[in-house]
């Protein structure tokens, strides 16, 4: 992920959160001062479906390692599991990037190999989280490979961070994904073929 991009674009956050600050910020101030375009959806939809170089077990060995968030996940500033009960969990997690941060608990659902899922309903900045990760076999001649069919879908209470979202959503996702295939490599070492994007779908 290109540094200079993200820093841009938290930096065109921040900007455009102090503008709203203003006391003589309005309406036609900031379509005059940013060329935001006016979402009225506050729902995200994210789905992208890779084929990399690790095991359906290995991918969701380290999707699964919710404790330990905290060590490689970005802006996780803080992951715990409590009520753990057969293939079910409740997660305390703490996300944070300028200019937002938010804690939040997840009803955690297990299914070794195959599935990892997050959904959340008690956040103060969004009704409704979900983190879907699926996990199937990849190339027949390859074992320790497999694609990994990640979704979130979030609604925002406000148009507000509905509308920050579309300034850095993909960036924040992208480099999300991407940090669980890094700590795989960090766990397994090298992957056995190249990754493959195959699908994107976002909304």
């Amino acid at each position: 992920m290109n540094k200079k991009i993200v820093t841009n674009s938290l930096n065109l956050v921040k900007s455009y959160l102090k503008a709203i600050r203003h006391e003589d910020f309005n309406v036609s101030n900031q379509r005059q001062f940013f060329t935001l375009p006016d979402f009225t959806n506050k729902k995200k939809v994210y789905r992208r479906k890779e084929l990399v170089g690790y095991s359906m077990q290995q991918m969701y060995a380290v999707v699964s390692d919710v404790e330990n968030y905290k060590s490689f996940v970005p802006y996780c500033k803080k992951s715990k599991l409590f009520a753990k009960s057969g293939n079910t969990a409740k997660g305390e997690i703490q996300v944070g990037f300028p200019p937002l941060r938010e804690s939040y608990t997840s009803n955690l659902t297990f299914n070794e190999p195959n599935l990892v899922k997050s959904e959340c309903f008690d956040g103060r900045l969004f009704n409704y989280l979900l983190n879907h990760w699926a996990f199937s076999p990849g190339v027949k001649d390859v074992p320790d490979s497999c694609v990994i069919d990640f979704r979130v879908e979030f609604e925002f209470k406000s148009a507000l961070h509905s509308n920050l979202s579309h300034l850095f959503f993909d960036l924040v996702v992208q480099q999300m994904e991407g940090a669980f295939v890094a700590e795989a490599c960090r766990r397994y070492g090298k992957p056995k073929i190249g990754s493959h994007v195959l699908t994107i779908e976002k909304s």
